[in-house]
């Protein structure tokens, strides 16, 4: 195509992504072994308009490439800052330095503070619980103190289990606060209220799938469901019931009419029988349009403020929850988008526009050697890279599950091999491995060739050096048998 022409054709799809469903916003989590750098990622997020970012750090490389952008920035506080942040000194310092340091023409432009990350879930067993309101107290007085509370607001993104209807009525009028934190609830509320602050909840039907295997699978999405009842009100998918019942635990609290900020939700891609693109295609092009029509729910309808969960895919996050949890991005780990969306809510389905300039490893793949004489520790060997590697689309339901044993091996070895930056010796385990420049990748299972990253270079010297501590454990236990 002629340059020029290609050029209009960009710019026009820049025009019509720059039209995004009002209040959308999206996650950029970094949990990844090799990351794009902050300045691709920044301009992936202009050139598909997206105005809103929420982050789940501070960190300075970031909050650098951000600068300039005009994208407004939701900062956090992680959980295992929250004991620090109950030291008024230490919430004034991490404001100086996050926030007022990056206040000026040509800054970052900072609107909320996120104050911890689903501190109250049941898992956590109450660790956070004594820290999390002083640290958005001490968090809020301190932007305030600042003379930047006004435009920054702090606010403690929750999962979706601080309320609840209870079983007897579970009906979104119902909905109260936990009771173990009804208390505690009250009193963030409250704060809240005071400071003109959001209350920001996390929300995803994928999970009420994943969570219980006789949920209705239409409800999750929002065409098609039978509608539950409640007090005359239809509803015809989770979301809406979700979020109201929010409103209905939040009115039970004298606080019925406070903001709700929707901090994530999103649809998982891999890593789950229901985690696909499919399904994801599906759930997106049911809530974009009702953000960009600002239809809201039925209890509160309307404009709602909505960071999509994810933008990039993270391939060193927990999967305690689920191997889902490194599958929930927009684009895939080397900024490729996974499926046509459109981010407007107009259902053109239009591809995202892709992070530009991004280097690659050489086009080499570590395969299951065909010629390997001693297979005693293959099942060994598999499992050895695949806890420093990802290996979570082998799972049941996953894009690689169907392929046999030699194939698992080779998608193990290569997902290592990658992480390792083509290190040779990464590629060996005990001849059992193999390098090759075909593509080894077949039907919907994708072998990656890894992103040429800086930050990647620090995930070599350990895991190599657990590799050959493994491979001499593994030639010990050979020479016994």
């Amino acid at each position: 195509m002629d340059p020029a022409k290609l050029f209009l054709v960009l710019a026009l799809n820049v025009c019509v992504l720059g039209r995004l469903a009002l209040g959308l916003g999206v996650n950029w989590g970094t949990m990844a072994t090799h990351k794009l750098p902050p300045k691709t990622v920044v301009q992936m997020l202009k050139d598909n308009g997206i105005k809103k970012v929420k982050l789940f750090d501070a960190d300075k490389s970031t909050m650098r490439a951000l600068a300039g952008s005009g994208i407004e920035v939701m900062l956090a506080i992680p959980n295992d800052q929250l004991a620090a942040m109950n030291s008024y000194d230490r919430a004034k310092d991490w404001v100086k330095k996050n926030v007022t340091e990056y206040n000026f023409k040509g800054g970052v432009n900072v609107t909320y503070v996120a104050v911890g990350n689903e501190p109250f879930l049941t898992s956590y067993n109450n660790t956070f619980n004594n820290l999390t309101f002083p640290a958005l107290q001490n968090i809020q007085n301190a932007l305030n103190e600042a003379g930047v509370g006004e435009n920054v607001k702090a606010t403690v993104p929750l999962n979706a289990d601080v309320y609840f209807s209870p079983s007897s009525n579970a009906v979104p009028s119902a909905g109260r606060f936990r009771t173990d934190i009804n208390g505690l609830m009250t009193q963030i509320v409250e704060f809240l209220a005071k400071n003109n602050a959001p209350f920001t909840v996390n929300i995803y039907p994928f999970l009420s799938l994943y969570g219980n295997k006789d949920f209705p699978f239409n409800y999750a999405f929002f065409d098609g469901a039978t509608p539950i009842v409640d007090n005359g009100i239809q509803y015809t998918n989770v979301f809406d019931a979700n979020f109201d019942t929010l409103v209905s635990a939040l009115k039970a609290a004298g606080y019925g009419n406070m903001t709700i900020l929707v901090g994530e939700v999103g649809w998982p891609t891999d890593g789950d029988i229901n985690a696909n693109i499919g399904n994801a295609y599906r759930f997106y092009n049911g809530l974009l349009p009702r953000l960009a029509a600002n239809t809201g729910t039925p209890l509160r309808p309307g404009y709602i403020e909505v960071y999509l969960f994810s933008l990039i895919d993270e391939d060193a996050k927990s999967i305690e929850p689920g191997n889902f949890e490194r599958h929930w991005g927009l684009f895939r780990y080397d900024g490729q988008p996974k499926f046509a969306l459109d981010l407007s809510g107009q259902q053109q389905n239009k591809f995202l526009i892709p992070a530009q300039n991004v280097q690659y490893l050489p086009q080499k793949w570590c395969m299951f050697n065909p010629n390997a004489k001693d297979i005693s520790n293959l099942a060994d060997s598999i499992k050895y890279a695949c806890s420093r590697a990802d290996c979570t689309s082998l799972g049941y339901g996953s894009s690689c599950n169907g392929l046999d044993t030699n194939g698992n091996a080779s998608y193990a070895f290569n997902m290592y091999f990658q992480v390792q930056n083509h290190d040779p010796l990464s590629c060996n385990f005990l001849g059992l491995a193999t390098l090759t420049t075909q593509n080894i990748s077949t039907g919907n299972c994708n072998f990656t060739i890894q992103i040429a990253s800086s930050s990647a270079q620090a995930f070599r010297p350990t895991s190599l050096l657990v590799w050959l501590r493994f491979a001499m454990v593994a030639l010990i236990t050979t020479s016994m048998l």
